[in-house]
């Protein structure tokens, strides 16, 4: 197995967790006898820093020639008032765009020993485990016409083709076929014409996985069942902003941003990232939570390298460091055992990880 990998560590404490998710990736590639090669290169706000623009054109030309590519955050206070296509986000939109990742897949998972971190009831969450497949190049954050007319009026156009909404589809009921076989499709197709045009097309796919069972469910509604009964998930479908909210809002289940996870996958290179944002107010000090970025790893292993065994060990490395009762400082509570900083939880996942893969080998000798 012979993967190359591009990893832009960006802003924030991005340098920080990308650097404990690569630890993870090369324990993985010298545990199995793989050949993982990383090259990095700057975006967002260190790209500007560096070069004057958020995505160089060397960066680009690196993400499209590698199989994957590992994100760490993008953002700083530091350009704010740029214009928005000069901000280091549009670094981050173009690079989507350049790549054609169309879904976005983030899993929300509620890790038993983390339950009392979520604001809601051990009771509701217990037992969560969701996939959200967010549609990411179309709808209003990329629809025209739009514009702004400071002080006096702004607009946006939501906008989808058949085509989109057929291939976002297809993704989660695959996905939904090696899970739990249920997709809930999320809309708002009482009031949008693109939300009926997407009712109708996710009713036509669903017709193709007759041993996937569907649902639909308005937004309105599908956010507050999210906090009331998760567990009543498998695979979320949505589109790009209905897909934004709910993802962040099912943060709540598993009880820190820092936990969470993602895939943009479907183009010519899949993408991965945590999804805390850069974080710049505790930047450089080694106490971001690094478990998102590891779970992203975790994802490109299932889904680019198509190493399903080794994705595994790595989620039950950090299902075991959580059960020992280490946390970073976003997870610490009153009975905590063991508050580790960023790059001691690394190296705790990484030594877990040695322990389950040898575990796993040993199965597989006898």
């Amino acid at each position: 197995m012979r993967l190359k990998i591009t990893v832009l560590p960006g802003d924030g404490v991005g340098p920080e967790v990308t650097s404990e998710a690569v630890r993870v990736l090369r324990a993985v590639s010298d545990l199995n006898g793989y050949d993982f090669q990383f090259d990095e290169h700057p975006i967002g706000g260190e790209a500007i820093h560096r070069h004057g623009t958020p995505l160089p054109a060397a960066t680009l030309e690196a993400c499209l020639q590698s199989d994957a590519v590992l994100l760490g955050a993008v953002g700083t206070p530091a350009f704010d008032s740029l214009p928005r296509e000069q901000k280091p986000e549009a670094g981050l939109l173009h690079l989507r765009r350049s790549l054609g990742c169309y879904a976005n897949l983030r899993p929300a998972v509620a890790h038993d020993p983390l339950l009392e971190n979520s604001p809601l009831k051990a009771e509701v969450v217990r037992g969560t485990d969701l996939l959200i497949v967010r549609e990411l190049l179309g709808g209003i954050y990329f629809g025209e016409p739009r514009g702004l007319d400071p002080g006096r009026d702004a607009f946006n156009t939501m906008r989808y083709s058949a085509h989109e909404i057929e291939r976002i589809t297809h993704m989660a009921f695959q996905l939904a076929r090696a899970r739990r076989r249920k997709v809930t499709s999320v809309d708002k197709a009482n009031v949008l014409e693109t939300s009926q045009l997407w009712r109708d097309v996710v009713t036509r796919v669903a017709q193709e996985y007759p041993n996937v069972k569907l649902e639909h469910m308005y937004v309105d509604s599908c956010s507050m069942r999210l906090v009331t009964d998760p567990t009543h998930f498998d695979v979320v479908l949505t589109e790009n902003l209905f897909g934004d909210i709910l993802s962040d809002e099912a943060a709540v289940i598993s009880g820190s941003l820092g936990m969470l996870a993602s895939a943009s996958v479907g183009g010519k290179v899949d993408l991965y990232e945590p999804v805390h944002g850069s974080a710049p107010d505790i930047a450089g000090r080694n106490l971001a939570n690094p478990l998102g970025a590891i779970a992203s790893a975790a994802m490109l292993l299932r889904h680019t390298a198509k190493l399903e065994e080794d994705a595994q060990d790595v989620e039950a490395a950090i299902a075991r460091v959580l059960r020992d009762g280490y946390r970073t400082a976003d997870l610490a509570r009153g009975g905590t055992r063991f508050t580790v900083t960023t790059s001691e939880m690394g190296s705790l996942v990484e030594n877990a990880l040695a322990d389950v893969t040898q575990q796993r080998h040993a199965y597989h000798a006898v």
